[in-house]
């Protein structure tokens, strides 16, 4: 145990766990037959998509994820391809917690497929036996098709660049006292919050490679950062703790790539009426109100070598509102949005994101002035209005709870390919069970791509 210049032990006291090919390997794992072969995730039944995640067998043979369909078979002409079925990812993802959490209990949940355990120093004294532990418990509770690549360090950071070193299915330990050596040879583009941005402001700052990076003295890092976030990565790849405030919710919101016959004015329309939807209900259960809404649109772009596209036409509104949380508040701003597209979007959009924000706690609302003044606006009738509103939403998210997510829908129920509207796995947020639209997907009910 290496003792550091503020007087603080730097033992190995992070375990992070990043899971190899998340969503692929879940789908071998149910599914026996797709298990040592080269398979696809996407997010809808179409040739025109591309992959959110491919096997450890596709990238040994040249295939990276965000590849398309066509891409990925002029590399791996007998590719299978399956569509991503979130609300499995995530029951499974819940059963994984409790496996682990009988080894050694799990301190967060950063993503789907990624959780940090806090270690005491009895566990990190026989970190190899404690990771080959965990992966022992993995492998019987499931199968050993879902593998993990484990990091162990003195910090959080430390410990995630420690499991991305050694993937798929690795063991890395990093001791404070074997840096910077251990680093030194990592590119920068592959350590965890260093952008394309960022890399580009290092750059021109004059730090160039690893070496370069860990000779900053802290307050270097903060002025290239700009903010206190770069004095944190400075004081995790050192080794050095740093707690961080608990983050504030400040929006909720959802996106969606519109298939090619989706991309018409009717079908955007119904698309983000289910996102707007989706929001709402998720503002009401975080008991909150909210003041805005926007409406933005992508499109344009051109395919790089990987068949991949950038959207780089980009089209947004946003509307105010007084202090809501009903679907009638948020239909009507989204309805104000949709007529000012219609008149002035320039471009044929290829995807549409609605948000929810400038949000206020019940508790943090002041009584409206003008609630007891009638005729006045924002007055005693819009008090009213928007509290019949409110009753109405609350009555159908009831009724949802109890007779299924498809009970009832604030237009005609509509499939949008792909399904998961609103409920899609995204870094950093994992959706609840009430996020989903749909009856829930057999864990073994394996959805391959026709085309």
């Amino acid at each position: 145990m290496t003792q550091n210049s503020r007087g603080q032990a730097r033992g190995i006291e992070r375990l992070y766990l990043d899971f190899d090919s998340f969503f692929a390997s879940v789908e071998q794992h149910f599914n026996p037959d797709l298990r040592g072969r080269p398979v696809g995730v996407v997010p809808l039944d179409s040739l025109h998509t591309g992959c959110i995640a491919v096997s450890r067998q596709a990238k040994a043979l040249g295939v990276k994820s965000g590849a398309t369909i066509l891409k990925a078979r002029e590399i791996v002409p007998d590719m299978i391809f399956v569509v991503a079925r979130h609300d499995v990812y995530v029951r499974l993802h819940k059963r994984i917690l409790n496996v682990i959490d009988t080894v050694v209990p799990v301190a967060h949940v950063r993503s789907i497929d990624e959780v940090v355990c806090n270690l005491l120093p009895s566990e990190s004294d026989d970190t190899t036996n404690l990771a080959l532990r965990l992966k022992a418990a993995l492998a019987t509770a499931f199968s050993d098709v879902l593998t993990c690549s484990i990091g162990m360090a003195p910090t959080e950071l430390l410990a995630k660049i420690a499991a991305e070193r050694d993937k798929p299915d690795g063991v890395r330990l990093i001791q404070a006292e074997d840096l910077p050596q251990a680093l030194a040879d990592i590119d920068l583009d592959d350590l965890p919050g260093i952008s394309k941005g960022m890399r580009a402001r290092l750059e021109a700052a004059g730090v160039h490679d690893f070496t370069g990076l860990w000779a900053l003295a802290p307050k270097q890092s903060r002025a290239i950062w700009g903010s206190v976030e770069g004095e944190r990565f400075w004081n995790g790849l050192h080794g050095y703790h740093t707690e961080r405030a608990p983050t504030k919710k400040s929006m909720f919101g959802h996106s969606r790539m519109l298939p090619q016959d989706w991309r018409n004015p009717e079908k955007v329309k119904i698309c983000a009426r289910l996102l707007t939807e989706s929001a709402g209900r998720r503002v009401r259960r975080a008991n909150v109100r909210a003041t805005k809404l926007s409406l933005s649109f992508r499109g344009g772009g051109s395919r790089n070598s990987s068949g991949q596209r950038s959207d780089d036409k980009h089209w947004s509104w946003e509307g105010s509102f007084a202090p809501a949380r009903d679907d009638h508040s948020f239909m009507t701003a989204l309805g104000d949005g949709l007529t000012e597209a219609k008149r002035s979007l320039p471009f044929q959009p290829r995807s549409v994101s609605v948000m929810i924000h400038g949000l206020i706690g019940e508790a943090d609302i002041m009584t409206d002035l003008f609630a007891a003044s009638h005729g006045v606006s924002g007055g005693a009738q819009d008090t009213a209005d928007r509290a019949k509103w409110e009753k109405v939403s609350d009555l159908m998210d009831g009724l949802r709870a109890k007779m299924g997510p498809q009970a009832l829908s604030m237009g005609p129920q509509t499939d949008v390919p792909g399904g998961y509207v609103g409920a899609k796995i995204a870094f950093g947020r994992i959706p609840e069970a009430e996020d989903f639209s749909g009856p829930p997907v057999a864990d073994g009910d394996t959805h391959f791509v026709t085309f």
